[in-house]
């Protein structure tokens, strides 16, 4: 399935819609929202469009970021397109890290991950405690854990799948939908319970939710580092389409 101009501005505005940031504006074919929490996609600005970006569209985005006194960030494709704005962005005194991976899949191929006879992770309409819980244990920075929590249920329309096992949820994800897309997000699982493939019935529950509703396409992004979860998600039929790396300016004393 290749993706057009149409494609990507769809996946980057419902990447924004399923973290519902505080706040969102546009500016010069950007979305740019804001957030006090500590979920990046949050509070990165983001190109809807492959194409050369003015220097003077950087001034207005760092503006409305000091207008809100917030450190500029951006969240940046790794495209040639943009090979003059990263060039900019480090004479600017930017660094880039945490590169991920956005992939896409299909539904039925996600639901085809575990056998026909496996039960699938439940899935809810809001996330309950134990769903909660499990981002604040062993293994979670708790902080963070916190703020993606909260950030995951203010989106609208969202599900949020769990695994349970005596009393508590031992792995769990979220779904969001908008623009044409279903899309996997918060994917976790209990310490001490990995290997065993409770990952994949979260996977799979929301899958079936996905295609009930009538979402066949879904994207989701990964640490391009995190090889256990590249491999879960190669399995359930996930395609790299592209890589993007975040950029903030650095904070100097004074």
């Amino acid at each position: 399935m290749s993706l057009g101009a149409h494609d990507i501005e769809a996946i980057e505005r419902a990447t924004v819609a399923a973290v519902a940031p505080e706040a969102c504006e546009e500016l010069d074919g950007w979305l740019l929202p804001f957030d006090r929490g500590t979920v990046k996609r949050a509070r990165s600005a983001v190109p809807l469009h492959r194409g050369e970006v003015e220097p003077a569209t950087l001034d207005r985005i760092e503006d409305r970021c000091d207008s809100r006194q917030v450190a500029p960030a951006l969240r940046l494709a790794d495209a040639p397109c943009f090979d003059t704005l990263r060039a900019e962005l480090a004479r600017r005194h930017y660094v880039d890290d945490n590169p991920t991976c956005v992939q896409t899949g299909s539904a039925r191929r996600m639901r085809d991950l575990v056998a026909a006879d496996v039960r699938v992770a439940d899935v809810d309409a809001s996330p309950d405690p134990a769903w909660a819980a499990l981002f604040l244990g062993e293994g979670f920075d708790p902080v963070d854990g916190v703020h993606r929590v909260r950030s995951l249920a203010r989106a609208t329309g969202s599900l949020f799948a769990s695994v349970r096992e005596n009393g508590s949820t031992v792995a769990a994800g979220a779904m969001a939908f908008g623009h044409g897309w279903a899309s996997v997000h918060g994917m976790r699982t209990e310490q001490s319970q990995r290997g065993r493939g409770l990952a994949g019935r979260v996977l799979a529950g929301l899958a079936q939710a996905a295609l009930a509703r009538g979402f066949e396409r879904v994207f989701l992004q990964v640490d391009a580092q995190n090889q256990p979860a590249l491999a879960l998600y190669r399995r359930a039929g996930f395609e790299t389409r592209w890589q993007y790396r975040y950029w903030q300016r650095q904070q100097w004393p004074g």
